[in-house]
């Protein structure tokens, strides 16, 4: 474990552990990342700024938006955001309360981010049992706005130290770049990725992939990669795995696939559907692949929108899927509805939010139980 800030700025002071406690590896301590749809304590969310750069000419019409997605996480978790400063966090409370959002599950944390993806910048957390008790963690990974694109950034990557720091957690730093919403896992060793984004130079380019799956395998103890190619055509981030297939549960893998052969993303979706098929879990047995719809071309003032019913956020009780306005809506929420049987599977309108590229998964990140 390295316990420091590397050096990189804005960051809080470095956190000292007991190194006898942790030493080595999350992996070799025993740690996991959970797979989502185990307990959570909370969700994590990082409140938009007017003065960001993520929702240009239409910032106005996106925290209602984020009003609503809180409105359902609270019904069954904990919810804590990341503001600004105090005065952030009095508009968010009136913008809660004007929506009718019981507050008693909401907590404030003046841990200033320029933008709100925490999916991303935010912390990932590790479980382990250890003498009948659950123990957690945090990985800290290097944060670069996705390959240096938005400048600065330093700020958003401080954020898992400070969240380390409030929940008393040891923190786990890499030393790499890499990103919530780049990874995907199981809970049972098995983690799903991009070539796109985790080969891109623009992040770790003195790191092959086996020094990349000997990372991933360290911090997130995961035993196999599972690597598909390209990203949807207007995804910033070069190709993340939640804009492209998600597991619903160990042995089953959901991919959206579109049905235009006219489409630009014909090609690249079909391509990872067929190396889906060929993919096999820790026993070598093929997992069941299900394919979801896409809702078509969508695009705003001519930029074509990375628009994904994959970007769903799974919560204690609900599943979260970003909705278009499209035919396909409820079709993606019906499909879904068949693998969380637990949950209740429900649309919310992401028109507004997907102008920043990203949707209900990027905003969020899992605080396990």
């Amino acid at each position: 474990m390295v316990p420091l800030d590397g050096g990189r700025a804005g960051r809080p002071a470095p956190l000292i552990f007991q190194m006898d406690a942790f030493s080595g590896t999350p992996a070799e301590s025993g740690f996991r990342m959970p797979a989502e749809w185990e307990p959570h304590h909370s969700t994590w969310l990082t409140w938009p700024r007017e003065e960001g750069i993520s929702f240009p000419g239409k910032y106005e019409t996106v925290p209602p938006v984020y009003a609503e997605f809180i409105k359902l996480l609270v019904q069954s978790e904990e919810v804590n955001i990341n503001v600004w400063n105090a005065e952030a966090e009095q508009v968010v409370r009136k913008l809660l309360i004007e929506n009718r959002t019981p507050l008693d599950r909401v907590c404030f944390h003046h841990f200033p981010s320029y933008e709100p993806w925490c999916r991303d910048h935010g912390p990932i957390f590790l479980t382990r049992e250890k003498n009948g008790m659950r123990e957690r963690a945090v990985v800290d990974w290097g944060y670069n706005a996705w390959g240096g694109k938005y400048p600065p950034y330093d700020l958003d990557d401080a954020v898992p130290q400070h969240v380390a720091r409030l929940r008393g957690l040891p923190l786990y730093s890499p030393g790499i770049v890499m990103e919530g919403g780049s990874i995907e896992v199981n809970g049972a060793g098995i983690l799903l990725t991009t070539e796109a984004c985790l080969l891109n130079p623009n992040r770790n380019p003195h790191l092959n992939r086996e020094q990349i799956e000997q990372y991933l395998k360290d911090f997130l103890g995961v035993r196999k990669i599972l690597w598909l190619g390209d990203g949807i055509v207007g995804d910033d981030t070069d190709g993340h795995i939640d804009d492209l297939s998600r597991f619903v549960n160990e042995k089953t893998i959901v991919t959206i696939v579109e049905d235009d052969p006219a489409d630009e993303n014909f090609g690249i979706l079909r391509n990872n559907l067929e190396r889906l098929k060929l993919q096999t879990d820790l026993d070598g047995k093929p997992f069941q692949i299900v394919e979801l719809p896409t809702p078509g071309f969508l695009e705003f003032e001519g930029q074509r929108l990375p628009a994904s019913y994959a970007n769903f956020y799974i919560a204690n009780q609900a599943v979260i899927v970003p909705t278009y306005r499209h035919k396909n809506d409820q079709r993606a929420v019906n499909i879904l509805q068949r693998y969380f049987p637990d949950r209740k599977v429900i649309g919310l309108d992401s028109s507004e939010l997907i102008w920043g590229l990203g949707s209900f998964h990027c905003i969020s990140q899992q605080e396990p139980a």
